[in-house]
């Protein structure tokens, strides 16, 4: 259980901040840079249930992603280890699967995509956008800690590498925040790319899109 009696701590005025298995570290350590955006994912995703018209079931499996979020940032701020002293909090595939389902789970109800999207819609559909890139970003600073600190466990403390199936988590994710924005904009709120400069009205690019 987390015990916070004070919120300031003035250990990380020098540039520094520990993981959790205690080792000090650079602020700018790809690890911390990794949980950082993570936690700048799930903010962007209490803005989006903040601004309302959501889909119930969507705000539902929210609920659980931006709870299982933070065991996100936990796995990526600890170390992997052959041997803890105690059990770390790690993504498991089974919350893979999950996002996977629901992942189909939506897509079944979408139209096929002849193109990309554009993010827009309503204030919470939008939010919902950024939170997608915010956790695609999350993933490539993730994979850049994996890629400097490797993946093998260490028993020195700091040295571990990085969970893998943590990095897979936020993949999934995206994938699924992307489909959580098409769901919440409704069946004709797709507005599909052009590319291109000779880009035709509104109204025909709609109907375009319907057939």
């Amino acid at each position: 259980m987390v015990n916070l009696t004070r919120i300031y701590t003035r250990t990380g005025d020098a540039g520094n901040t520990r993981l959790s298995d205690n080792a000090e570290v650079p602020k700018t350590d790809p690890r911390v840079e990794a949980y950082g955006a993570v936690d700048e994912a799930n903010s962007n995703l209490a803005l989006a249930v903040a601004h309302g018209g959501l889909p119930e079931r969507v705000v539902e499996m929210l609920s659980l992603v931006r709870n299982e979020l933070f065991d996100v940032g936990a796995d990526l701020s600890t170390p992997v280890h052959p041997d803890p002293q105690y059990p770390p909090l790690r993504i498991e595939q089974s919350s893979i699967n999950r996002l996977e389902e629901w992942c189909d789970e939506l897509g079944a109800e979408l139209p096929s995509l002849r193109s990309f999207i554009l993010p827009g819609g309503s204030p919470a559909v939008a939010q919902l956008h950024v939170a997608r890139t915010v956790c695609r970003r999350a993933e490539r600073v993730a994979w850049r800690a994996a890629q400097i600190h490797g993946t093998e466990p260490s028993t020195e403390r700091g040295e571990g590498g990085v969970n893998l199936l943590a990095i897979t988590y936020l993949n999934r994710l995206s994938d699924l925040l992307f489909n959580m924005c098409r769901t919440a904009a409704g069946p004709e709120g797709d507005v599909l790319w052009i590319p291109g400069t000779d880009r035709q009205p509104p109204e025909k690019r709609r109907g375009r899109a319907k057939k």
